[in-house]
């Protein structure tokens, strides 16, 4: 009988052969022992990148081996019963790690639905409570002006500019944190605002163009921004790029968003290969786009810039 760790060590003869061998040995002996070689064989084959139509193939190809041509009618039907037995516990694996997918998704959802929750409660606070006291703290500087003699009267002017610099700080924090404009008027608008103070604060000039078609889900529009602030400092942070264009489409049942800079680009293969590499925040991006059912796909050259397509189904 073939052993749990003649699969493990099946290098030779590779999970096809090892496949056809535990199925004839289940044929010979349908018990509880031989029918859990198939469910190993179906974490190897997770832990190996094998697809389930690999492993599906592997099934078919075994009943064409395994299987006798006419004969006994009564014994080719049992035959093709343990074979649906055992190709189900190879599956199982399979669904476990599907089930676990789902799960894990549905609580990064969540997870990133609280996160935005609390942000923008700190975002309203910095707009409204800490602006509220500066301003409070604005017009007791100017009550004093009154009060002060006149060489002190420079001091407080170099106050009160201090803290008119630090109100916009503030509300500009506030609006990157959670803008407003991202909740009333939609995403485009809310990606105009980001760009142009992207481009107020850098060396870029940030292009923004096509049409979302309406409003999306909010799940959708607060991803999309999320993912476009973070390219964008990114891009400001390692691209060295002059120019951004961010493009909008609607094809159907999804959205598209392609984020392209001049920049200097990267070897995608190299920096997906490195060990380790956890560079210009794709990481995050794809858990975001993870929780929606999105993907990313990253096109990128040495000296010939970057581009992001982002597509996320538009009912999630």
């Amino acid at each position: 009988m073939i052993e749990l760790k003649d699969i493990q060590e099946s290098a030779e003869s590779g999970l096809e052969a090892a496949y056809a061998t535990a199925l004839q040995e289940f044929f010979a002996d349908p018990c509880e022992s031989t029918l859990r070689v198939g469910y190993e064989i179906g974490r190897k084959a997770i832990a190996e990148g094998v697809g389930i139509l690999q492993i599906t193939s592997m099934y078919h190809a075994a009943l064409t081996k395994l299987l006798p041509d006419g004969g006994n009618s009564d014994g080719l039907k049992q035959h093709l019963q343990q074979a649906e037995e055992f190709f189900a516990e190879s599956l199982s694996p399979y669904e476990m790690a599907h089930r676990g997918y789902r799960e894990a998704v549905t609580v990064l959802r969540s997870v990133n639905e609280t996160l935005e929750l609390e942000i923008k409660r700190i975002a309203h606070t910095l707009h409204d409570e800490a602006g509220q006291l500066l301003v409070a703290a604005k017009m007791a500087v100017a009550g004093l002006a009154h009060d002060v003699p006149p060489e002190l009267q420079g001091r407080l002017q170099e106050i009160s500019t201090i803290l008119d610099q630090a109100e916009q700080q503030l509300r500009r924090l506030s609006h990157e944190l959670r803008p407003l404009i991202l909740d009333d008027l939609g995403l485009l608008p809310a990606v105009h605002f980001l760009a142009e103070g992207i481009a107020k604060r850098s060396k870029l000039s940030v292009e923004v163009t096509g049409e979302t078609e309406g409003r999306l889900a909010p799940a959708v529009e607060t991803a999309l921004y999320r993912i476009i602030q973070e390219a964008l400092n990114n891009i400001n942070k390692h691209a060295q790029a002059k120019n951004v264009t961010i493009q909008f489409n609607r094809d159907g049942q999804n959205v598209r968003c392609i984020i392209k800079d001049d920049g200097k680009g990267f070897d995608v293969i190299a920096r997906t290969m490195r060990k380790g590499h956890k560079g210009l925040g794709l990481i995050g991006i794809r858990e975001r786009l993870n929780a929606l059912g999105g993907t990313l796909q990253v096109d990128s050259e040495t000296a010939r810039g970057t581009a992001l397509l982002v597509t996320i189904p538009v009912e999630t």
